[in-house]
């Protein structure tokens, strides 16, 4: 007997998600370069007729990719800052707690792809740059708020501008995840989170 009866349709924000989680996966394992469409419909258990429906080629999934890790990250991030009322000090300490937190997955060591791909096409796709300019610009601004909240209750005085400060943390933070990745070694990353924290709370003045 023939069956008519209609195959499910698959929600499309499900199937973009899937290529996404897939593109994230392989991107964190091998890097943009290596990684093909194939690779990535493989990955997620799709046809490429699913991927060319979605994105336009391999860059727009990247850029989507960049803009995913982002929002993810930045959504683990506010729960420093999602206090109102909260001593600024406190939210940057409890900032610093999530980076260290990242870094105690025993299942990987801790790598952001902003970082992987600034590192590997920043010289050579301006699109991708740009992108990751912007993530990292604004985890730079939500670093130099805290600080510019905690200078003001706690140091009105001290002699540093906030935004510096967050450049220069945010430089720090992807650089000991460039290193650790390289050494394989999350507690060099924990060891720099700690003591970059302890320099903070000296331009704070807080023993």
């Amino acid at each position: 007997m023939l069956n008519f009866a209609p195959k499910p349709r698959r929600n499309a924000a499900e199937t973009r998600e899937r290529l996404l989680m897939a593109t994230v996966q392989l991107m964190l394992r091998q890097g943009y370069a290596a990684t093909t469409v194939d690779d990535i419909c493989r990955e997620a258990g799709l046809t490429k007729g699913s991927f060319f429906h979605h994105f336009e080629n391999k860059e727009a999934i990247g850029k989507a990719t960049i803009q995913w890790w982002g929002a993810f990250g930045t959504a683990l991030y506010a729960e420093a800052w999602k206090e109102e009322g909260r001593d600024p000090l406190e939210q940057l300490r409890h900032f610093f707690g999530i980076m260290i937190g990242f870094t105690e997955r025993e299942d990987q060591v801790c790598t952001c792809i902003v970082g992987m791909m600034s590192q590997e096409l920043a010289q050579s796709h301006p699109a991708m740059r740009e992108e990751c300019a912007r993530q990292l610009e604004l985890w730079t601004t939500n670093c130099a708020r805290m600080l510019a909240a905690a200078k003001a209750k706690h140091a009105p005085d001290a002699d540093f501008d906030p935004e510096a400060v967050a450049w220069y943390l945010n430089s720090l933070w992807q650089g000991s995840m460039l290193v650790g990745k390289t050494e394989q070694n999350s507690a060099l990353i924990r060891s720099n989170l700690r003591m970059a924290l302890a320099w903070v709370e000296g331009l704070l003045s807080i023993s």
